[in-house]
């Protein structure tokens, strides 16, 4: 059994990981490659090219790769095509595998697309490139379902696989014994409030994001003079970025550390970061958070004037309303970033009951085993040939 997978995001090698374990307990001695990363690889996968090399943002930059970019997936084709694999998921980068995954169903070859793009937000023209290119469709969230079932295109939703590894209920007093177990004391005093501050873990975020960030934190710090900050590196290249942006901060007592984010986060009274999945992480740990979004300003021009979804952020896109504050480009200013994360960390103990009690009930709509019904569709998919 030949199975392939391209995925080209963080978030996607973790899904990747899982599923390639719960696809090994159907087909034990299943080939899996494609493009990857580290978790996967640890699984038995075999990765073609860097995954870094497919994880561009916006409309405008993938421009300034194209040639590089169609080589990858002209590649990936003859090499799936040639070697005749049985099914090829693309997860996630929908701009990249839907045409892959495309060209692939002409050829005979089954396709599943994992991970939903945002159709029922934006582009929903994509909808007909989607019928044409995948086989089945699997969503993490539960609305999600309905803009394929209308077009019949096969889906499954199978939850989110992030909600399987949080529990229900967050010990934050547990969380913060193993922060302080990770760090030195000169860098973490439990007794003292603390900010999480995720600033996203591509160079483009962190170069948008985080002088803006660290300018709001500078405020915070004049309204809570013993605030805590910490900010987890996603890897070698973010912490190198944020350490240069920290110069223009001498006297900001921010702590750099390397990963460690989950532990990070659930130890913090509240949590600054760039949209994206880590708000979804933030739920989940039951944070307040602040949620900002920030990019390049064409291609925030574009993808504003297309835009159907009243909110940005994967809690209140779930809740349906409100429930976290989002802040949007030229809006996220230091001031507005600010006043934002003090009104969180400060907000009565009722109000941060409620947001727990809103979280919890999200948490339980999306945990489902996610791994293994993906895993449990795709065999489903495999053997109906």
């Amino acid at each position: 059994m030949k199975i392939g997978i391209v995925s080209g995001e963080t978030s996607g090698d973790i899904l990747g990981a899982g599923l390639i374990r719960q696809l090994k307990a159907y087909y034990p001695d299943a080939v899996f490659s494609g493009i990857g990363g580290q978790k996967m690889l640890v699984e038995g996968f075999e990765s073609l090219f860097p995954q870094d090399r497919l994880a561009v943002m916006g409309i405008i930059e993938p421009l300034k790769r194209l040639p590089e970019l169609l080589s990858i997936r002209k590649q990936l084709y003859q090499y799936f095509s040639a070697q005749k694999f049985d099914v090829v998921i693309g997860i996630d980068s929908p701009d990249f595998n839907l045409s892959l995954e495309a060209k692939l169903k002409q050829k005979g070859i089954k396709t599943v697309h994992y991970v939903s793009p945002s159709v029922w937000a934006w582009r929903q023209w994509r909808i007909k490139k989607i019928a044409r290119a995948v086989d089945l469709m699997l969503t993490l969230l539960p609305f999600e379902t309905a803009i394929y079932h209308a077009h019949k295109i096969p889906v499954k939703f199978i939850g989110h696989p992030l909600a399987d590894q949080f529990p229900l209920n967050h010990d934050q007093s547990q969380a913060q014994k193993t922060l302080a177990a990770l760090l030195h004391s000169a860098q973490y005093n439990s007794d003292k409030p603390l900010l999480a501050c995720l600033p996203g873990s591509r160079h483009g975020e962190v170069k948008l994001i985080g002088p803006a960030f660290l300018d709001a934190i500078e405020l915070c710090r004049k309204k809570i003079s013993d605030l805590q900050i910490i900010i987890p590196a996603a890897n070698v290249q973010r912490r190198q970025q944020i350490e240069m942006q920290l110069q223009q901060h001498p006297q900001l007592p921010v702590t750099v550390i390397d990963g460690h984010s989950h532990e990070l986060m659930a130890a913090a009274d509240a949590v600054l970061l760039a949209s994206g999945t880590t708000a979804l992480e933030a739920m989940l740990l039951k944070k307040p958070m602040v949620v900002v979004y920030k990019m390049a300003s064409v291609s925030y021009w574009i993808i504003s004037s297309l835009l159907k979804a009243p909110y940005i952020s994967l809690p209140n896109l779930l809740a349906d309303q409100p429930l976290v504050p989002e802040i949007l480009q030229e809006h996220a200013t230091p001031e507005a970033i600010a006043d934002s994360v003090l009104a969180q960390l400060q907000q009565s103990d009722k109000h941060k009951q409620q947001l727990v009690d809103n979280f919890k009930e999200l948490h339980r709509q999306i945990k489902c085993d996610a791994d293994q019904q993906a895993a449990k569709a795709i065999y489903a998919l495999i053997e109906s040939r």
